[in-house]
């Protein structure tokens, strides 16, 4: 196998390389090593080991591993894998751990059981075959993937999905109605689709990190469709108009938390007092709770604002009337 790096040539440009992975392959005997926790199996009659740890081996080839059809948990974390079509065979998995390793897909045929599956930091470019029903949580953070698309009808279980740190754009392709936990900080997104269907979402991570600001500019995208949503971080967004934008959250009546720590509205005049006259079911802002005085100042403020309205209302030319 081939693997590209990257090191400092003249002028100081980078200059890509590429580097001779030694192969290793998966042995019998390591598996054998590998291998704990005794079960029943099948119709209880018969015991086999389910459990199988093979983290940082340096293994590039487990073709071998296709025949050990009754592990139940399974570790490959930290190797230089490039494919997983040996799992294939694997029917009975529960639990599934790659993380640390060169794939560039998470394909896999349905896994009947499988209930977590972990894929962080490989190289990963898109959420094709990923199609388990009994799925409940999936890692993809820090990979390279640049659209997602999930099969709502073959993950009616999924509740929890990680995809930091990605090249992602757009939430398209992600209205799970189950999905109840959704991480999407560090990625690219400027355009918030599809988050209608998400019905039963408790919590949205949007978040930048350090310099690398999430470009989200609008809050357009919400619905009171979202019925479920309480917690909602954009930290690091470029959301600059505070008044128009926040109305927007409106809909969701169930928010209790607000995350819009480092964005330009976050440095506007009534930045706290504006959100929670807006926000009235709102608990916490930048993880810091509302005071019963904050709450009051709201409440005088969209009192003054109605008695303007009715005002230029009833004087829409802004004329001076004398008795």
């Amino acid at each position: 196998a081939v693997v590209s790096t990257q090191s400092t040539g003249e002028g100081g440009n980078e200059v890509e390389e590429e580097q001779e992975i030694a192969e290793c392959k998966l042995t019998e005997q390591l598996c054998g090593e590998s291998l704990s926790l005794l079960c029943k199996i099948g119709n209880g009659l018969s015991l086999a080991y389910v459990k199988m740890e093979l983290k940082g081996r340096a293994l590039t080839d487990i073709s071998i591993i296709s025949a050990f059809v009754h592990v139940r948990y399974l570790d490959l974390s930290d190797n230089k894998l490039e494919t997983l079509a040996p799992l294939s065979s694997l029917t009975h998995l529960l639990t599934l751990k790659v993380d640390n390793n060169r794939l560039t897909s998470a394909a896999l045929p349905p896994m009947p059981y499988l209930q977590r599956a972990s894929f962080q930091n490989n190289k990963i470019t898109d959420t094709d075959g990923i199609t388990h029903p009994l799925l409940e949580v999936i890692n993809l953070n820090n990979n390279q993937i640049t659209q997602a698309s999930f099969d709502s009808e073959a993950l009616q279980k999924l509740s929890v999905l990680e995809l930091r740190g990605n090249l992602l754009t757009s939430t398209a392709g992600l209205g799970l109605p189950k999905l109840q936990r959704l991480y999407l900080g560090e990625n690219q997104i400027t355009e918030l689709v599809d988050l209608d269907k998400c019905i039963a979402l408790k919590i949205l991570h949007l978040r930048g990190n350090g310099d690398n600001t999430n470009p989200i500019e609008s809050l357009s995208g919400f619905s009171k469709n979202m019925i479920a949503l309480q917690y909602l971080n954009i930290r690091g967004s470029k959301v600059s108009s505070l008044k128009s934008e926040i109305k927007k959250l409106k809909c969701l009546p169930m928010l209790r938390g607000l995350i819009l720590k480092d964005s330009p509205v976050a440095k506007e005049e009534e930045y706290r007092i504006e959100i929670i006259m807006n926000l009235r079911n709102l608990e916490r802002l930048d993880k810091d709770i509302f005071t019963d005085e904050e709450r009051q100042e709201a409440q005088e403020l969209h009192r003054q604002r109605e008695e303007e309205g009715k005002l230029s209302e009833s004087n829409p030319d802004g004329a001076m009337f004398l008795d």
